[in-house]
């Protein structure tokens, strides 16, 4: 008996999805056979899903993707707060991703992606669909996993940009703010920012004070230090922000015109 097993890529870009996908095939085909195993792509994650874009692949389908970037099933985001609601289309989303599992005759689902694509997984695996996830964030920041895939690749990318910075920063004799993504984890910033040398590095885990960066910055002058390199995870925020909810902290930014920490943190150093 045939197995089939679809396979999805939701959320934001990442490096190492072609590279995984292509992993997953291969193993597939060699544990259970290539003639006793199909692989079904589903387009642009669960969008894809929940209006049946699903298309039959073939071992050749996975050749030459290894290194190539983005995705060869198109992702596309679908809030998870969203599933469940019922919007304008009167589209029922879990009911329609179930009949599609079942119009595909589908053994199981794979889906590649973060904390929303999880959560989603979560959904489906408790509506009684057998899911596995893959854990795709750049972030590093899925319960449970050591490290992600696609982290070590972007934190090569931003340690890179920090190395580059130092010598315009030390010619120019400036303070340069390097953001770094991560919104709620900051361990892409964090590493980034060791492994280039950042003088200070700020993550969303630790509220900052802008006092003790200036004082870091003024102390590096007075050794003798012409410029400091300063890496920011876009979500951090300061020890007063750190007070207030977060719809409160998004409005305070909006009300000033300042919506990125590294911006307020420009303003104030």
């Amino acid at each position: 008996m045939k197995r089939r097993i679809g396979i999805l890529t939701s959320g934001g870009d990442c490096p190492g999805l072609n590279a995984t996908i292509r992993g997953v095939a291969k193993a597939c085909y060699e544990r259970f056979d290539e003639d006793n195993v199909e692989i079904v792509g589903i387009s642009n994650g669960y969008y894809g899903l929940i209006n049946n874009l699903c298309k039959d692949m073939s071992p050749s389908s996975f050749s030459g993707i290894l290194t190539q970037g983005g995705t060869i099933f198109g992702t596309k985001r679908q809030p998870f707060k969203m599933m469940q609601v019922i919007g304008e289309d009167n589209i029922d989303k879990v009911k329609n991703m179930k009949e599609t599992y079942k119009k595909q005759k589908l053994d199981c689902l794979l889906t590649l992606g973060g904390n929303g694509t999880h959560k989603t997984s979560k959904l489906l695996s408790d509506e009684g669909l057998n899911v596995i996830g893959l854990p795709k964030t750049i972030d590093n920041d899925i319960y449970g996993t050591d490290v992600t895939f696609g982290f070590h690749t972007a934190v090569d990318i931003a340690t890179d940009v920090l190395d580059r910075l130092h010598t315009t920063a030390a010619s120019h004799s400036r303070v340069l703010l390097c953001e770094i993504m991560g919104n709620k984890a900051g361990w892409l910033t964090l590493n980034a920012g060791i492994a280039g040398g950042a003088d200070v590095i700020i993550i969303p885990e630790i509220p900052y004070d802008i006092d003790k960066i200036c004082d870091a910055v003024m102390a590096r002058s007075a050794s003798g230090k012409t410029f400091s390199i300063v890496a920011v995870a876009e979500g951090a925020f300061d020890i007063n922000e750190a007070k207030m909810k977060k719809k409160e902290r998004a409005k305070k930014r909006a009300e000033a015109g300042i919506l990125t920490a590294t911006s307020r943190i420009a303003a104030q150093i």
